[in-house]
């Protein structure tokens, strides 16, 4: 929840001659600003490699649900990507793994890629419990989706511990995670689905760790929170990321 119209647009133009050059190469870059910027986002990026997504989506076409939004209107408004089951939407505004079902579902039914978050609190990891907290969320999470739809969808793994603390995970925590998760993949699709689908990392991701994170071998992009708030670091998050061979 950041960013008025005219800031998010600032932002937007920054980013958008800061990633003239490296977003051509081998990354894609989204953004997701707040709902009430994102026909104006879209405006700003025109014809520029970078993607819009919107950060939350009401899994109905439409109906009495006063101040949620749905998948048409966000594909309306120019997006081609939702943020599904935030931690923060979890933690604050009650969204479970069902509600996460749904909306991917929505989701792909019209046409929009889900960037499908999971991952544990310090508490769970603490009791030795971040691989179950990760099962739970990808086969209740993915729940009757078929191994074609899954493909079409971006998974990220967030330590909800390493968001807004400044603490990282460190890249061979995550590798862990991002390995556990590809594994799971395999076991409740296919190889070929586990090794093809997106894993993203995110959790105080920064000019400083995203080297490390993304040279992983499970570890194929991140969602970046705090960083891409200024043109900058996060210009210089895709940058570094872009150089990294894989």
């Amino acid at each position: 929840m950041y960013k008025t119209i005219a800031e998010a647009i600032e932002l937007a133009n920054g980013l958008k001659r800061a990633f003239y050059k490296v977003a051509n190469q081998n990354i894609d870059v989204v953004l997701c600003p707040a709902f009430t910027a994102l026909s104006e986002v879209q405006e700003t990026l025109g014809d520029s490699v970078i993607q819009l997504g919107a950060q939350d989506v009401y899994w109905e076409d439409q109906g009495a649900f006063t101040g949620e939004l749905s998948a048409k209107m966000l594909k309306d408004a120019g997006c081609s990507f939702v943020i599904i089951g935030h931690s923060e939407r979890r933690k604050y505004f009650a969204e479970t793994n069902e509600t996460v079902n749904k909306k991917i579902r929505a989701v792909l039914d019209n046409g929009l890629t889900p960037i499908v978050c999971v991952g544990e609190t310090l508490e769970e990891r603490e009791a030795n419990k971040t691989f179950d907290v990760l099962e739970d969320h990808l086969k209740n999470g993915l729940k009757n989706i078929s191994a074609e739809n899954v493909l079409k969808l971006v998974l990220a793994y967030e330590p909800v511990w390493a968001i807004g603390t400044g603490k990282t995970a460190t890249p061979e925590q995550a590798q862990e995670a991002h390995k556990f998760i590809r594994d799971l993949l395999s076991k409740l699709y296919n190889k070929e689905v586990a090794q093809s689908l997106r894993i993203q990392y995110g959790g105080s991701v920064k000019p400083e760790n995203i080297t490390e994170l993304i040279m992983q071998p499970d570890i194929d992009g991140a969602l970046v929170g705090g960083a891409s708030l200024k043109i900058d670091s996060f210009a210089e998050i895709v940058r570094k990321a872009s150089e990294v061979k894989k």
